[in-house]
């Protein structure tokens, strides 16, 4: 695989629950501060890059996010985006201590979704950086009908409520979603969002922001997401056309596609013939595949390439037994159909409703740990893994840079900032540093720059 910066931008759905079933007031706003209490406390805001290189902060509409550091390697991506999880959770169960001696009575509880129960939406936003190209626009629309599909391998699952009953579908963006290809994020929530915002060197470089994607929570998930992704933007810049097989009515499409279990339902290319998702993502497959040096992929694009084959398989079939553990909506449908077995609820039961919530809650309540022990979910971290991702950057990119800055000055209490792309010493001693370049993992000025951190901790007064 050629190697390619990713990143994963994650919103996580927050919420204030009573402890013993009580009526509470308490607000998401005053919940997340107090869940960004302790970094705030110690000088620093609730908006800060961390020595591990990635970003942790609170958005909009009370939503704590987490942005990985650059990855080019898919297991370093996947360490990262579940290191940032585990941060969250000992956040918030410090902030269910503060509640406890406060006499709240509440319980933070965070979760990986992107809707909450009055329809409000958060995302999950990919990043990939590609080397510029002047037929950009081109290249994103051809792209749409495979992130349109990609829905039925991706989604997260989602019980939707309507006049007929409950139903479950594929994914919870899929009906949020209301452009194809724009530079507006919230007022038309693109698919691909088109601003022209590289974080990088600019003449050489441009990133690909794209929002339709759900929040994972089953591992094999996001790599796949993320890997599926990786291999047809490479073929794609091999040469590899697929505007065939651009929808005609995309955002009809996206809908229609996420209602549908079986991933039969025909939708309309824009050449007149009529395909199903199952069909779509298969001939992307093939193409892909066929551009690439399959036997020259690394362990984990190989695995991607063939849980990409089976579960369209499962899908096509309506067997999903060989990805039920591997695919989020494989192993939500799993639950929900035994826990409807065993109680007799439907998918409209507010029981199935709170199993579902259990499902993506990252604190002590939720499922995914037990899940994961029991081997109903794959997992393909470790846990010493993980926990080096928490304090120690990707080697290989320029998040390495990055993360010995923050380090340097954390631990010689040197105030300094940085962004994706610079970085500074706060008493503006030093010139500020420029990072272009996602890729490099060495730079000189960066040796520099820290040891000039480190002799002013040595002039300190002892």
């Amino acid at each position: 695989m050629r190697r390619r910066v990713v990143g994963i931008e994650t919103e996580y759905g927050l919420m204030a629950a009573p402890v013993r079933g009580d009526v509470t007031s308490m607000d998401a706003d005053h919940a997340a501060r107090q869940l960004f209490e302790p970094l705030v406390s110690t000088g620093r805001s609730s908006n800060l890059f961390l020595r591990n290189g990635g970003r942790l902060y609170l958005d909009v509409g009370s939503h704590p996010e987490y942005a990985t550091a650059e990855c080019d390697r898919l297991e370093d991506l996947l360490e990262q985006d579940r290191a940032g999880a585990h941060m969250l959770r000992d956040l918030a169960q410090v902030a269910d201590s503060a509640f406890e001696e406060q006499g709240a009575g509440v319980r933070v509880h965070l979760f990986r979704n992107n809707l909450d129960s009055q329809g409000n939406a958060f995302g999950c936003h990919e990043n990939y950086l590609l080397h510029r190209r002047r037929d950009f626009r081109q290249v994103a629309d051809a792209l749409v009908s495979f992130f349109i599909t990609r829905q039925i391998l991706v989604g997260n699952g989602w019980i939707k409520h309507g006049p007929d009953g409950a139903s479950l579908c594929f994914s919870q963006r899929g009906d949020q979603m209301w452009d194809a290809v724009s530079s507006a994020t919230t007022r038309t929530r693109p698919i691909i969002n088109t601003r022209d915002e590289p974080l990088a060197d600019s003449t050489s470089y441009r990133r690909m922001h794209v929002i339709v994607g759900d929040t994972n929570v089953a591992e094999p998930t996001t790599a796949l997401k993320i890997g599926m992704t990786q291999l047809l933007l490479q073929a794609i810049e091999d040469g590899l056309k697929v505007e065939d097989l651009a929808l005609a009515q995309p955002m009809q499409a996206i809908r229609e596609i996420n209602a549908d279990l079986s991933g039969r339902v025909g939708v309309a290319l824009d050449n007149g013939r009529t395909w199903t998702p199952v069909q779509i993502q298969r001939e992307i497959r093939e193409r892909v595949l066929s551009n690439i040096d399959f036997a020259a992929l690394d362990p984990m694009h190989s695995y991607v390439a063939d849980l990409w084959r089976r579960g369209l398989d499962a899908i096509e079939s309506g067997d999903w037994a060989p990805v039920s553990h591997e695919l989020d909506i494989a192993i939500k449908r799993g639950l929900f159909e035994s826990y409807i077995a065993k109680s007799g609820a439907t998918l409209a039961d507010p029981r199935v409703a709170r199993l579902d919530l259990s499902y993506h809650d990252i604190t002590k309540d939720g499922l995914l740990d037990r899940l994961e022990a029991a081997g109903h979910v794959r997992r393909l971290t470790t846990k010493s893994r993980v926990e080096h991702a928490r304090t120690v950057a990707p080697a290989t990119t320029r998040a390495h840079l990055r993360g010995r800055i923050i380090a340097a000055g954390e631990d010689a209490r040197v105030d300094v900032s940085v962004d994706w792309v610079h970085a500074r010493i706060d008493d503006h001693s030093t010139i500020p540093l420029t990072l272009g370049d996602p890729l490099a993992s060495e730079d000189p000025r960066v040796d520099e720059f820290v040891s000039l951190i480190e002799e002013k901790t040595a002039r300190l007064p002892r």
